[in-house]
């Protein structure tokens, strides 16, 4: 019947005797059927479901290394006071051939001889060829590193951005000339340090000088491209020659990292706990909902925790930036070659939608690749994983994770300590604490974890990815 037709009906008359029962009425005899309790902060959490994980036994992991001479240049830090702008001291010590000295008033004399620069997008910072006579610390901005090829073309030899630096070896007794030209690719903001500066303070100190001829000789010793102590090996050799000898060298004080924990003390009313258990045990939903916000922490704290979080502790080797802004396939390929067997991308969903964008505008579409069961997007066959633990920050820039996976391949892994007490799943416990004289029952739930990057180049991130959408 049409809605017209139904109008056209007539009204019950006011009045007339109710023929049956009513539903309202009939409703309080009835059995309502009913959810268990629903949460919208359960997120699909591949991070923990993608880790391998490694049984710590005694609370701590170590990770031992070959020796490294070389240390990858890391970030250094600022401080702003209005349009005032200083490098902390110790953050110097980031420089490869200041890194390890520890004279906090030879440091202090550095940073206050750094010179606040202003570059607008084009203009060259270093030429290449030019003598190295500046320190140049990123405080704001992006800087192109540019070489030539060898037909005489220009080519891009990376992107720095904020806390970058280049240009450290103009502390170094014979500091050479630039290999590259460095260019601002938007406004930047810059601070100098002169060679004629440094040279000021290391007259005045020694120690200065000792400690970077120290690092000197570290970084003309044998070793591999990676920075690692030589292994001598003869190869081709026809005869008896005599072989060389040779060990492996460790490094002297591993990194060890120790489980963090989550924890929370859950609390229910007995009188809930004895009466309103039918359909459900109110004891086991209570606690159902409470270990996934353990778990939701856990994946959060894996990524951002400054001790041992992922973002935190990859190599600053193995990052890069955007060129651009957005996400482009040369950025996703990039990261891609900076480590062999790359088993998972994990990025923020708005980022995953970002680099889709730029994936079209070229024409391109995703791969798929299966992980249990699902069909997940794949770029070069390396799945793209939602990760909403990522944060993107107030001006629109997230990161994304690219990492090798398991011990036995050297990368990335989980750590947790199984079998517990009063063990409920695995590194998680629940701990009755008693009840106490307002009636309340209690009961800590713990959960212990952390994560390790074996090796540098078994994680690698992406930075400065623009994840709004700018009008095409």
């Amino acid at each position: 019947m049409s809605t017209a037709a139904y109008r056209q009906q007539p009204e019950q008359p006011t009045g007339r005797a109710q023929l049956s029962l009513g539903i309202a009425a009939a409703r309080n005899l009835a059995t309502t059927t009913k959810t268990v309790p629903q949460m919208q902060g359960v997120s699909s959490r591949w991070l923990l479901r993608m880790l391998p994980w490694v049984e710590v036994k005694g609370g701590a992991y170590r990770v031992n290394r070959r020796l490294v001479y070389e240390v990858g240049d890391g970030r250094v830090t600022f401080v702003k006071e209005g349009t005032a702008v200083r490098v902390v001291p110790a953050e110097l010590g980031e420089l490869p051939l200041l890194r390890g000295f520890d004279d906090d008033e030879a440091l202090r004399a550095l940073a206050d001889r750094c010179r606040k620069q202003q570059y607008g997008p084009g203009q060259v910072i270093a030429e290449q060829g030019g003598a190295v006579d500046h320190v140049y610390l990123i405080v704001h901005g992006k800087v192109e590193k540019a070489g030539t090829g060898p037909y005489g073309e220009e080519t891009r030899r990376g992107v720095l951005s904020d806390g970058g630096f280049f240009g450290g070896q103009a502390v170094a007794e014979e500091p050479g000339e630039w290999e590259f030209t460095a260019r601002a690719m938007t406004a930047c903001t810059v601070l100098a340090l002169p060679r004629a500066a440094y040279e000021e303070v290391a007259a005045r100190n020694e120690q200065l000088r000792d400690h970077v001829r120290r690092r000197e000789d570290d970084r003309a010793r044998p070793q591999n491209k990676k920075g690692e102590a030589n292994i001598a090996l003869a190869s081709g050799h026809t005869g008896e020659p005599v072989l060389p000898g040779t060990f492996v060298d460790y490094e002297l004080a591993p990194r060890e990292y120790e489980l963090s924990v989550a924890q929370t003390i859950l609390r229910v009313h007995s009188r809930v706990a004895d009466l309103y258990n039918d359909p459900m045990d109110q004891i086991e939903q209570q606690l159902r909902l409470t270990i996934e916000a353990l778990r939701e922490r856990q994946e959060s704290e894996l990524v951002n925790n400054p001790e041992f979080g992922l973002l935190h502790n990859a190599d600053h080797s193995q990052r890069i930036s955007t060129h651009s802004g957005p996400p482009t396939p040369d950025d996703m390929d990039e990261l891609l070659s900076m480590r062999r067997g790359t088993k998972a991308f994990f990025a923020h969903p708005r980022a995953i939608s970002a680099f889709a964008r730029e994936c079209n505008k070229r024409g391109l579409s995703f791969d798929s690749a299966e992980v249990g069961g699902h069909a997940i997007p794949a770029w070069r066959g390396v799945p793209i994983l939602p990760c909403g633990k990522i944060p993107v920050s107030d001006d629109g820039t997230s990161a994304i994770l690219a990492m090798r996976l398991g011990e036995a391949e050297e990368g990335v892994v989980g750590l947790r300590q199984t079998g517990i007490p009063d063990e409920y799943e695995p590194g998680l416990n629940v701990r009755f604490m008693g009840i106490n004289d307002q009636a309340l029952i209690s009961y800590l739930v713990s959960t212990y974890y952390s994560a390790a990057v074996l090796v540098p180049d078994a994680l690698g991130v992406l930075e400065n990815v623009e994840v709004f959408h700018s009008p095409s």
